[in-house]
């Protein structure tokens, strides 16, 4: 790995740096498609999606990341996310996360009896969710772990 391509790496959101590191490539889903990222790649800027990120560090570690969309922009030796939220897949509470998913599935069902409701928050919402039980569950997968009954 002495002579393979890094790219320097930044994932933050409004509370925090999440991870920053040098990488060897990236999967981010975009509004376009889910897009991975190696070395030298052309110039872009994107709008990511509720969804899993996969990151391959410098040292062949893989993070796994949960984000609840913002932006993704691609320089020359450089990727930078600015994410509405993101959480790195050891930190995902799968309680928390059944809970979550729980309320916005309750109000999803509310929502079919009234007449003037927010279907897309509603929906922005499950999605949200349904994308960290996704990261976890990647997450766990990936480091050999099952699940706590």
């Amino acid at each position: 790995m002495a002579n393979q391509k890094i790219i320097k790496f930044e994932i933050a959101t409004p509370e925090r740096v999440v991870l920053k590191q040098e990488i060897i490539s990236i999967t981010a889903p975009t509004q376009s498609g889910e897009i991975t990222i190696l070395p030298d790649h052309i110039p872009l800027v994107s709008i990511l999606k509720p969804g899993v990120v996969e990151v391959k560090l410098a040292d062949g570690e893989i993070e796994i990341i949960a984000v609840s969309g913002g932006f993704i922009e691609v320089l020359k030796d450089k990727i930078v996310i600015l994410a509405d939220s993101a959480e790195k897949g050891a930190e995902l509470d799968e309680t928390q996360i059944i809970e979550a998913k729980k309320r916005a599935e309750e109000a999803k069902e509310k929502a079919k009896n009234e007449v003037h409701y927010d279907w897309s928050a509603v929906a922005a919402k499950l999605e949200v969710e349904m994308a960290r039980e996704r990261a976890l569950h990647k997450w766990r997968k990936l480091k050999n772990i099952n699940p706590v009954k």
